[in-house]
């Protein structure tokens, strides 16, 4: 009797475990076109793998609140968390192009040659996570090495400020200077980089504490 009633313990104490196991389906391509196919796909937390098919399709088990990792060679690698109710990812991975990273994404089969071929010399906008992020805030805090955004405002490190200075940085969007970029969406930047020193001296003293420059897609 008193084994049952460890073993019918032990079992209602598992119940919950088991509960937070989950199933995630998702997708990963390039280009936002093209499916990346034969690239790993892990969960830190519970500790399974797979490989995305011939379509760029993959299903993992996970836990709820896990976090998904893809880390493949001539690709920025990406991390997801898993909230309670993702049930699926569409993931866009960024190509780093290079001669030898072209060769080494055909030769791993991530996608064929003529498509990669294309692709670099046509869909350069295309190349990017940009959509996944909420805000343009969100996006410039992400990309761009050496900025700090606090309450809608961006500071560049290197120009005459500081982080904890209070003079903003100067943004372009398009060429033109401008002191409002919230009505911008993530998914319309083409490019965004930021400019410091010497190369925002274009603007002048407006450029002395950097220049977030941002490029829509037209």
């Amino acid at each position: 009797m008193r084994k049952l009633i460890i073993i019918t313990v032990g079992i209602i104490m598992a119940l919950p475990v088991f509960a937070q196991n989950k199933v995630v389906h998702g997708r990963l391509t390039v280009f936002n076109r093209y499916p990346v196919k034969n690239v790993e796909v892990t969960s830190k937390k519970a500790k399974s793998s797979t490989m995305t098919d011939s379509l760029g399709n993959f299903d993992i088990v996970c836990y709820d609140k896990d976090v998904i990792q893809i880390k493949p060679k001539t690709f920025e690698s990406v991390s997801r968390r898993v909230a309670q109710d993702t049930d699926t990812l569409e993931i866009n991975l960024v190509f780093i192009d290079s001669k030898a990273n072209r060769e080494k994404a055909v030769g791993y089969g991530y996608i064929n040659e003529k498509d990669l071929l294309y692709a670099v010399d046509h869909l350069e906008s295309q190349n990017n996570d940009f959509c996944s992020y909420s805000t343009i805030f969100d996006l410039i805090q992400g990309k761009l090495s050496g900025v700090k955004v606090s309450n809608g405002n961006i500071y560049v490190l290197g120009g005459n400020t500081s982080f904890s200075g209070q003079t903003q940085a100067l943004c372009v969007v398009d060429g033109v200077p401008t002191s409002n970029i919230e009505w911008i969406s993530p998914c319309q930047v083409k490019s965004i980089d930021v400019l410091k020193g010497s190369d925002a001296a274009i603007y002048g003293t407006r450029g002395g504490n950097g220049v977030v420059m941002i490029t829509l897609r037209k």
